[in-house]
């Protein structure tokens, strides 16, 4: 039976190390996910002021010219 309960002790650990390392995946491709829709939200936040700062300008110069 020595044999038997070995085998089952490193299938279990295996199979914990496979749980372990799928968990850590998905964590990382989660964190990724996250990163890059900051990364997208922080552009169009950037490019809004832009546009608005492009506007006021605009607006700006008009004022001057009356």
């Amino acid at each position: 039976m020595g044999f038997m309960d070995d085998a089952k002790e490193t299938a279990k650990a295996m199979g914990e190390k496979v749980k372990d390392t799928w968990e850590d995946t998905t964590d990382r491709i989660g964190d990724k996910v996250d990163e890059m829709k900051a990364e997208s939200e922080a552009k169009k936040a950037e490019a809004e002021r832009d546009s608005v700062k492009a506007r006021n300008d605009i607006k700006e110069d008009l004022r001057d010219d009356t």
